[in-house]
């Protein structure tokens, strides 16, 4: 095999696709990039088993062929090389030469027989969605995907369709975050649940712009993302989602409207006295026109005072001040509403429009201290 292409097109398509590299495996092969120009356009791929990435890079197939070389060392050294055109040329013992300007490296690859391509998807049902919509999606739910495995599903977001409406939801038994956006058309309904590794992978490699689209196809058990050049294929977590329309329907007594930025600068304020790995919660107590928020820890305290517009009973009721930040920093609107019932219930903080909900368990506190 032999090929010429720029540094920056090769730099961008290894960096792609060594995002479905795994951190750890028995298997050399999966710590490799798979290049392969036999079907006439240079195609660099990985593949962990669970997700898969493909795409493809401009440049000269001077001669075509196949190899798997090391996605850490390659990357590493493309992003060392000059400016400029790379040549890669490799021989029948999977030696590969990597010249540019007058750097030049050898090393050694592996066949690219031994590879395990990605699977093949059946490109019939999908959707289409903008790179900016869907990395916005992104975004604003996958903070609240559980980083443990106790809960597979909750390792993952649940994508739902229903006519013409794409629902996300993330949940870490804590919380529960939920956007809704308005697809430009109507599809069958679906529900399936994405693992979050796979969509964290999918917003870097995202340009976000509003004039491309993503067509996301479906299968029983995988998902395919296909923009622009590249291809994302991934295993889909089985089983079925929390039942959250219950959840989210429940009732409140107390509701408070506030500025977003005010109260996310004093919730802010308030971290700067709790260590890392220490839970202190921050209460919350909520009078006819003032919000207090109270921090105490063996640091020392803050005392601050927000006004608001607040409907319904008072209330005191306490928050891992994380929690709110989390859900009030994905938020673009000025003014946020809060809906509350007692301290033991959760938080809602949803628009009028239910474009987005973020329910937020409380923590129980002691006025003592």
């Amino acid at each position: 095999m032999k090929i010429i292409c720029s540094k920056i097109n090769l730099l961008n398509g290894v960096n792609t696709v060594s995002k479905a590299v795994p951190s750890k495996t028995t298997l050399s092969i999966q710590e490799c990039i798979l290049m392969d120009t036999t079907k006439g356009q240079i195609t660099l791929t990985a593949n962990d088993m669970e997700m898969g990435i493909e795409t493809i890079i401009d440049g000269e197939i001077i001669e075509k062929g196949t190899i798997a070389l090391d996605a850490k060392i390659l990357l590493e050294m493309v992003r060392k090389l000059p400016d400029n055109d790379v040549t890669i040329v490799t021989d029948a013992s999977y030696k590969a030469t990597i010249t540019c300007e007058k750097a030049k490296f050898n090393i050694i690859g592996k066949s690219g027989e031994d590879f395990s391509t990605l699977p093949h998807i059946e490109r019939s049902d999908s959707i289409l969605i903008s790179q900016f919509t869907l990395k916005e999606l992104i975004r604003q739910t996958s903070f609240s995907i559980a980083d443990n495995l106790t809960n597979k599903i909750l390792t993952g977001e649940l994508f739902e369709i229903q006519d013409s409406i794409f629902k996300v939801v993330s949940s870490d038994g804590l919380r529960i975050s939920l956007r809704k956006t308005q697809l430009k058309d109507s599809y069958p309904a679906k529900k399936v649940i994405v693992p979050g590794k796979t969509l964290n992978e999918i917003s870097k490699i995202l340009s976000g712009d509003a004039d491309k689209d993503v067509h996301i196809f479906f299968t029983d058990k995988h998902i395919l993302f296909e923009f622009e050049n590249t291809t994302v294929v991934s295993r889909l977590i089985e089983g079925e989602y929390l039942k959250i329309d219950n959840i989210l329907s429940a009732d409140y007594e107390t509701k408070v409207r506030l500025n977003k930025r005010e109260f996310q600068s004093c919730i802010d304020r308030s971290t700067l006295l709790v260590k890392e790995g220490d839970k202190k919660p921050l209460i919350l107590n909520i009078k006819d026109d003032v919000m207090e928020l109270t921090m105490n820890s063996v640091i020392g305290s803050l005392d601050e005072e927000i006004d608001i517009i607040k409907s319904g009973k008072d209330l005191m009721i306490g928050f891992d001040p994380k929690f709110l930040i989390d859900a009030l920093k994905v938020i673009d609107d000025e003014e946020v509403e809060m809906k509350l019932l007692n301290p033991k219930a959760p938080c809602f903080i949803k628009d009028n429009e239910e474009s987005y909900t973020y329910l937020i368990l409380p923590v129980t506190f002691s006025t003592v201290g």
